[in-house]
């Protein structure tokens, strides 16, 4: 399987391939549950707990500016893809619409489905994250989260939610979905936090 669908880079390519990864040209469908498959129309958003409480439909989504980025991307499985192309709207372009109250520390993503995932405030305020909807200049397919999905790639992809319905302010850290069955809090794919006790 290895030598088929992924490979063992010779080295880290300058800083760009995380410790214990291979690298894909294909892009795996791994997600708890089946996909969900619904239309565009259908995706709101809800903000809720410390930025108060507001609902964001695609036709708003859509009229915020739309940001295309290049970036790498890592699983928690071991494998990464380079020089993905993602299309959405910036986090740091949503939260000037948004009311944040200083106590917010940290967000939990809700998805369709029930999953669930956390972020620390700084991390997911990043410029490089995007509410993306467009993959490689196509529309986001189901499988890979579409019709929106959260884009994190600075952290392991499980942290990059499928399906976005709702993001949760918070004053605390709390644990989402895998971080209750043994995933790392954070997840950071150059510290190898796979796991609760890496």
């Amino acid at each position: 399987m290895l030598g088929k669908f992924f490979k063992k880079p010779a080295d880290d390519m300058g800083g760009r391939v995380p410790p214990g990864q291979s690298l894909t040209a294909r892009f795996p469908v791994l997600t708890y549950g089946p996909a969900q498959h619904y239309d565009a129309s259908e995706v709101v958003i809800r903000i809720s707990g410390l930025a108060g409480e507001k609902t964001l439909t695609w036709a708003e989504l859509m009229a915020l500016p739309q940001t295309t980025l290049t970036y790498d991307i890592h699983c928690v499985t071991h494998w990464s893809k380079l020089d993905t192309e993602w299309t959405g709207v910036r986090v740091t372009d949503l939260m000037e619409h948004l009311k944040l109250d200083p106590a917010a520390t940290h967000v939990m993503q809700h998805s369709v489905g029930g999953y669930t995932t956390n972020l620390s405030l700084e991390d997911f305020t990043r410029p490089e994250n995007l509410l993306a909807h467009t993959f490689g200049g196509e529309p986001l397919t189901a499988e890979h989260g579409g019709p929106l999905r959260l884009v994190v790639p600075h952290l392991y992809f499980w942290k990059s939610a499928k399906w976005l319905t709702g993001l949760e302010f918070m004053a605390a850290d709390k644990p989402g979905f895998w971080e209750v069955n043994g995933y790392h809090m954070r997840g950071d794919p150059f510290k190898e936090q796979r796991y609760d006790d890496d």
